[in-house]
């Protein structure tokens, strides 16, 4: 194997791929990457046996090849190098990589132990805008649960159905859901559980900028495959396949309050410092904060109290309709809502104080705002 690159292609492939290979007592090649060269392509692939990723550079190849070498050597090794052309070369058991003045030598090991990561049947597909994609699973995946007791709740559900694709996430004590437009050739509905740990690293992915030239780097789609246990997602020059939950996700829709007595709409930012300051005096493990509805006031009080740091209690101004209303929730889970909506004003939406409160974006509707589909409930603290 024999390749010619430039230190910044071959950088970016290293931190997208090299970033899942990890320490593995039992299974030491995990904590390698492989470097393949074969039909005119120049791979970087990694694996943690949940999930792979290979990411393509652009580059020359002179003696196609394969090799694995250890992945964090060898990214903080080529981190270091001028962004200049780099050679690679595998010669007996290591990779003679050189770079102007500087020259070294990576031990490795074969790559015929390196395991094979899952092939998906690219046939039919859906696919959606990067940008859109990326915002809304944020606005998700923070809220699945942490917890292996159910492990249908340590990912989130993805709902494909005709042109839209709507992603929930639930821990129990609070729910994101989210919809956005999406594309197929022809893939039926389908409902799939996607790992937390595989939607975090998608999204760091696609956090990175895309520093490099290579192949289709202009794409502005991400394509998902489905088969029986695995999903592909494809973006650019990158891929990244990962196992599915299996199992059953509670039918979430059932605990969304329908009756609502009272509706409020308040400015984000207003409302998150209010929270933010009644959260200095809640109860220690409890978390609790006070929201009072009171009928016709336009207002909504924000308050806590603690028989150790004090008490607070902030009155802001909101449009308000409905009943006299209150409910104490943990502003811990307010607090990640609100800095999840990204809207100027949000709507909160409730039933009693026994019931979960629906949070909103409540700014104008635009023209194909897709900010309007997103909802995120709140169980209350049982006084």
């Amino acid at each position: 194997m024999k390749l010619i690159c430039l230190q910044n292609n071959l950088k970016h492939g290293l931190f997208v791929a090299g970033h899942i290979a990890g320490k593995n007592i039992n299974l030491p090649i995990l904590s390698n990457i492989l470097i393949k060269t074969e039909e005119g392509k120049i791979q970087i692939i990694a694996t943690n046996l949940e999930m792979g990723i290979i990411s393509a550079i652009r580059g020359k190849i002179e003696k196609e090849g394969c090799f694995t070498v250890n992945s964090k050597i060898i990214s903080d090794y080529v981190g270091l190098l001028p962004n200049k052309k780099v050679s690679i070369e595998k010669k007996e058991n290591s990779l003679i990589i050189n770079c102007e003045n500087y020259k070294t030598k990576i031990n490795g090991q074969s790559a015929e132990e390196f395991p094979l990561i899952p092939e998906v049947d690219k046939k039919n597909f859906y696919s959606a805008n990067i940008s859109e994609f990326k915002e809304a699973l944020s606005q998700a995946v923070f809220a699945v649960s942490t917890s292996e007791s159910r492990i249908e709740l340590s990912g989130v559900l993805f709902c494909f159905e005709n042109s839209a694709l709507t992603m929930a996430a639930t821990d129990s004590y609070r729910l994101a859901e989210k919809k956005i437009s999406i594309k197929s050739n022809g893939e039926e509905s389908k409902k799939i559980i996607v790992p937390a740990k595989t939607l975090q690293e998608l999204l760091r992915i696609l956090s990175s900028a895309p520093e490099m030239e290579g192949p289709d780097t202009g794409s502005e789609e991400i394509k998902f495959y489905i088969s029986e246990n695995q999903i592909l997602f494809s973006c650019g020059p990158t891929e990244l396949v990962s196992r599915l939950i299996e199992g059953q996700y509670p039918d979430y829709e059932q605990i969304i309050p329908s009756n609502i007595k009272t509706k409020a709409s308040i400015s984000r930012a207003e409302f998150l410092r209010a929270v933010k300051a009644a959260s200095l005096f809640s109860k220690t493990g409890i978390n609790d904060v006070n929201l009072d509805f009171p009928a016709g006031k336009n207002s909504i009080i924000v308050s806590a109290i603690s028989g150790q740091a004090g008490e607070n209690v902030t009155e802001l101004s909101a449009g308000t309709s409905g009943s006299d209303n209150s409910i104490v929730i943990n502003y811990r889970y307010l607090l990640d809502g609100l800095n999840n909506m990204g809207s100027e004003f949000i709507s909160i939406e409730l039933v009693d104080g026994n019931t979960p409160c629906i949070l909103r974006p409540a700014d104008p509707i635009k023209t194909g705002d897709k900010k309007q589909e997103y909802l995120y409930i709140i169980m209350p603290i049982k006084q």
